[in-house]
């Protein structure tokens, strides 16, 4: 039975192959030198627009075969019990982004409160906390998520510290940026697409709740 963490194949050896792998599970790269995306668009897998770079449709499909685990295996049942325990903890991260950006009456923050934003960050420590153990376990099947954990807590540092944007800007490896990129992987990982994720998250959070 296979249960060692398993990461990309060996052609993650490649760098062409690392390349696309982080922009599809970014979902594009903001300002990046013509040297490190030329190859990509080169091959078909990337398309520059200004400043943007985007996968192309064959990005995705190429990335989507690479991360599968295999299916019915130890490693996609494991990883599924620590994807299960992250949807609940992503709503609170959704609401948590939503609450530093947006008062309770629909206004925008203009964080004049700090009652109020130390509330919010009150509630992203909860966060954090509920991650942690998710991710340790994550660890432990799925090679490389490590990282995630270690960019969650620099960026949550980099937000103490008093540059803002560290929550959710989506133009640095803030809070949620980091974030959505995990999320990203367990969906590929698992093969799992948007509409079954929103599902199963309602379904989660639901039986949370009681």
């Amino acid at each position: 039975m296979q249960s060692a963490a398993v990461g990309l194949p060996d052609a993650s050896d490649d760098p062409l192959t690392e390349a696309v792998v982080d922009l599809v599970l970014r979902g594009m790269w903001r300002g990046r030198p013509e040297s490190e995306h030329r190859p990509l668009v080169d091959a078909g897998l990337a398309m520059a627009k200004g400043p943007v770079v985007l996968p192309t449709e064959r990005a995705k499909a190429t990335v989507a075969q690479t991360l599968r685990v295999p299916a019915g295996s130890e490693q996609e049942q494991r990883i599924t019990a620590a994807y299960e325990a992250f949807l609940p903890v992503n709503r609170q991260i959704r609401d948590v982004c939503t609450a530093w950006q947006c008062r309770p009456d629909g206004a925008p923050n203009d964080h004049s409160d700090d009652v109020y934003d130390a509330g919010v960050r009150e509630s992203l420590e909860d966060v954090h906390e509920a991650i942690q153990p998710v991710l340790r376990r994550l660890e432990q099947v799925l090679a490389g998520s490590g990282r995630y954990l270690t960019a969650l807590e620099d960026a949550l540092d980099r937000f103490d510290d008093g540059a803002s944007e560290w929550l959710a800007s989506p133009l640095c490896d803030s809070y949620h940026t980091v974030w959505m990129r995990l999320h990203q992987e367990l969906l590929l990982v698992l093969g799992i697409s948007r509409a079954e994720d929103a599902a199963r998250e309602e379904e989660l959070v639901t039986r949370s709740r009681g």
